[in-house]
């Protein structure tokens, strides 16, 4: 048992568990998935994540999404002035809308501004999962994902089931 825990301690700490075996932590064609976050709203993470996707990819000439997972307040759709729903392959997955060379996602696009979304943890981690996994990314050099704000299910779950690179 004592030798167990040793590749954890020699790999830097109980993170590496998330992504020692775990083929199904990564999303198909990304590289790497950098989470903004912050545990209060209105404090700029939307602008952040917007700023950087795009960033990333006119500055850096990097191919990048943008997932907007905060499904109570979407705010990506308007930043990157996307108002248009997203077309459906023939396997079923979600065709992720370009605007400034970033692929974009979030439920703003599925759902109306003027609908209240109102839904328990089950419906928004089901969402969360449609989202990043039913979702025909391409090939993505970085997946950025803005956070909903706070500490609860929606973000323990999104940092539990994706291998993230970083987080800001």
């Amino acid at each position: 048992m004592k030798n167990s825990f040793r590749i954890f301690t020699r790999l830097g700490g109980v993170r590496y568990y998330a992504a020692f075996g775990s083929k199904d932590l990564k999303i198909d064609g990304v590289k790497d998935v950098i989470a903004v976050a912050s545990g209060k709203g209105g404090v700029g993470k939307s602008t952040t994540a917007v700023n950087l996707a795009v960033a990333l990819a006119s500055k850096c000439q990097l191919k990048v999404g943008l997932l907007d997972a905060d499904v109570y307040g979407p705010s990506v759709p308007m930043m990157m002035k996307i108002d248009q729903k997203p077309e459906v392959t023939k396997d079923m997955k979600m065709v992720p809308i370009e605007n400034y060379g970033v692929k974009c996602m979030s439920m703003g696009f599925l759902v109306p501004s003027s609908s209240p979304v109102v839904w328990r943890g089950p419906m928004v981690m089901s969402a969360l999962r449609k989202m990043s996994r039913e979702v025909d990314w391409g090939n993505l050099d970085i997946l950025v994902i803005d956070m909903p704000p706070g500490t609860g299910d929606a973000q323990l779950t999104t940092t539990q089931t994706l291998q993230l690179s970083g987080i800001r």
